[in-house]
């Protein structure tokens, strides 16, 4: 059966994935090791107790910067999580890929409303015009995916199957109907970014992965972000990457996959401080005229699990009456992250925890009422009194 019938639930009206075996996190949750000093340290540990294997967490306020981990690198290793390490960052990979596009509608040679087959014809087997707009947005109809996985096991199993952008689009789309007439309502679509990946390729007549290094990595010097696609290794990871896929209770270190299946939707390899820096360039208009800026941050309200939703970006209201958090999640086997950053990103948070789809709801929920109200909400602030809940971002 499909992995959303064996692994999901509700939690607040919010979808969450759990997996078989979440009340087995004994045999994920490491020992602790040092009493926590600061509220950051405090607040990571937390994600811990409540189930995750290593939890790592980079601050910035006001030119500050603060780390932060808990747990451990490698289950039996004792060591620490790295800060400095990379991790696989998830659907944050739309942020990028949102931005080069955008970037081109600036250079004139897209527009947001163009019809995306007047640049991929063929592609898509609609009669219904789906504009590169609606893509970006999450309104075109879209089905969301391929399915992945149709069992626990095949998270293992299946991880070295290699997938073409265009074989990702035909199998989730032919002989499927769209979701609803194209800008009538919001469905989160992964498909939707590989189609906007092909358009960027289409259009420049470079790799996706050649234009986020050109027009993005590289002028920010983000040394650890990559597109690595079909490389399926983890190099100098934060921390290895575990789910509980089987019956037993053991977990499975899912930390090295190919990641083809998500190729312009969640393949992005990044670190904390890289992706900071890029946020904190994003949202002080350094990468995006304004123009480009005011269309990717016009969201529609509370269509993602009550959180607003962009041009390949997220808002966040704050849940301590502040500025909201704007930013990107993502979710992937083994990897948990969230980039959250307020408008003047005088406050930034780049955290994440090394289990996903079968963390517990409890480390889910530390992740954001405890790591990001810690270290984004002023501590003078009023508490926070809202429990922000975390969508389904696979």
């Amino acid at each position: 059966m499909p992995i959303a019938k064996w692994a999901t639930r509700k939690v607040r009206g919010t979808a969450v994935v759990l997996g078989l075996c979440t009340a087995v996190t004994t045999g994920l949750t490491p020992p602790l090791h040092a009493e926590p000093h600061s509220p950051l340290d405090i607040a990571v540990e937390a994600v811990v107790t409540a189930g995750a294997p290593g939890v790592y967490a980079v601050a910035e306020s006001g030119g500050d910067s603060e780390h932060a981990a808990a747990g451990v690198a490698r289950l039996g290793s004792g060591r620490s999580p790295d800060t400095e390490g990379r991790f696989r960052a998830g659907s944050v990979t739309k942020t990028f890929v949102a931005t080069v596009v955008l970037q081109l509608v600036a250079e004139g040679r897209i527009r947001l409303d163009d019809p995306v087959n007047d640049h991929l014809p063929g592609l898509l087997p609609y009669t219904e015009p789906i504009t590169i707009r609606q893509l970006l947005g999450h309104t075109s109809g879209l089905p969301r995916d391929i399915p992945h996985w149709n069992s626990p096991e095949e998270i293992d199993t299946r991880r070295w199957e290699v997938f073409t952008p265009a074989q990702l689009v035909r199998e989730a789309t032919q002989g499927v109907p769209l979701l609803f007439p194209p800008d009538t309502s919001f469905s989160y679509s992964n498909i939707g970014y590989t189609v906007l990946g092909m358009l960027v390729e289409r259009v420049t007549g470079r790799s996706l992965a050649t234009e986020v290094t050109r027009r993005i990595s590289a002028p920010l010097g983000l040394r650890d972000t990559t597109l690595p696609t079909y490389q399926p290794f983890l190099l100098r990871p934060a921390a290895r990457g575990y789910e509980q896929l089987r019956a037993d209770g053991a977990p499975t270190d899912v930390t090295t996959y190919v990641m083809s299946r998500v190729w312009g939707s969640g393949n992005l390899v990044s670190s904390a401080r890289d992706l900071n820096r890029f946020f904190d360039a994003l949202l002080e208009g350094r990468l995006l005229p304004e123009e480009q800026l005011t269309e990717m941050k016009t969201v529609r309200p509370g269509v993602l699990g009550g959180i607003d939703y962009g041009l390949g970006i997220m808002s966040v209201p704050s849940p301590c009456g502040g500025p909201d958090w704007w930013g990107h999640g993502g979710d992937w086997p083994g990897y948990n992250t969230w980039s959250l950053h307020t408008e003047d990103t005088e406050r930034q948070l780049t955290a994440g925890m090394s289990i996903d789809l079968t963390a517990p709801v409890e480390a889910h929920s530390a992740m954001l009422n405890a790591v990001a109200v810690t270290a984004l909400c002023d501590s003078s602030a009023p508490h926070a009194t809202t429990v922000l809940e975390k969508p389904d971002l696979r």
